[in-house]
């Protein structure tokens, strides 16, 4: 559980700021969205071996261009 603690002299828009952008660090609003529906093991294999593959390409593309602009 995300808290802060509230400064003296600190007005309520900004202590909220605060801890928004905490729960967003600790990646609060993400595990809520994730959990909010089922999803089946195979569909969970299957996301993460996609983003696993746009990884390596992206990693690929990046190596391509760099060898690219050397030579």
């Amino acid at each position: 559980m995300s808290e802060i603690d509230v400064r003296d002299n600190e007005n309520i828009e900004s202590a909220i700021k605060r801890f928004r952008k905490r729960c967003e660090n600790d990646g609060i609003r993400r595990e809520l969205k994730k959990r909010t529906y089922y999803e089946k093991p195979s569909s969970q294999r299957y996301k993460k071996e996609m983003a696993l593959k746009r990884k390596m390409e992206k990693k690929l593309r990046r190596q391509k261009n760099a060898e690219k602009r050397k030579g």
